[in-house]
């Protein structure tokens, strides 16, 4: 697969402890994005946010936190981008959590995997 070019930055910011019954929300939103073919889906973790709740949730050893601030960002063209939303948003249907996604125009510099 090679993509360059025009593209869009795709990022989802959920709860670490964001569960479809035993799944984990961001388990879910990155299986999904593979079965959907996007080029990627990378997740990190906060250590300290908040969201429309305002609870701070923070990594500070005396505020042990076990729901942490996720942040899962996909990087594809904008059809594909566009097609995946409706998917995450019925994702934060089914577990009921709170979420945010946000879009921003990127631009590919170099995308290749690798040849097997």
């Amino acid at each position: 697969m090679k993509i360059e070019g025009e593209a869009k930055l795709l990022r989802i910011f959920i709860g670490e402890t964001d569960k479809i019954g035993h799944i984990p929300v961001y388990e879910k939103i990155v299986s999904e994005a593979r079965k959907l073919n996007l080029a990627g889906a990378t997740v990190y973790k906060g250590i300290m946010g908040y969201g429309g709740n305002s609870v701070i949730h923070s990594a500070k050893i005396l505020t042990i936190s076990e729901d942490l601030p996720l942040v899962i960002e996909i990087v594809d063209e904008l059809k594909k981008i566009e097609d995946f939303i409706p998917s995450v948003e019925k994702i934060f249907e089914d577990s009921n959590c709170g979420g945010l996604i946000t879009m921003e125009k990127a631009e590919i510099i170099i995308f290749r995997t690798t040849k097997k």
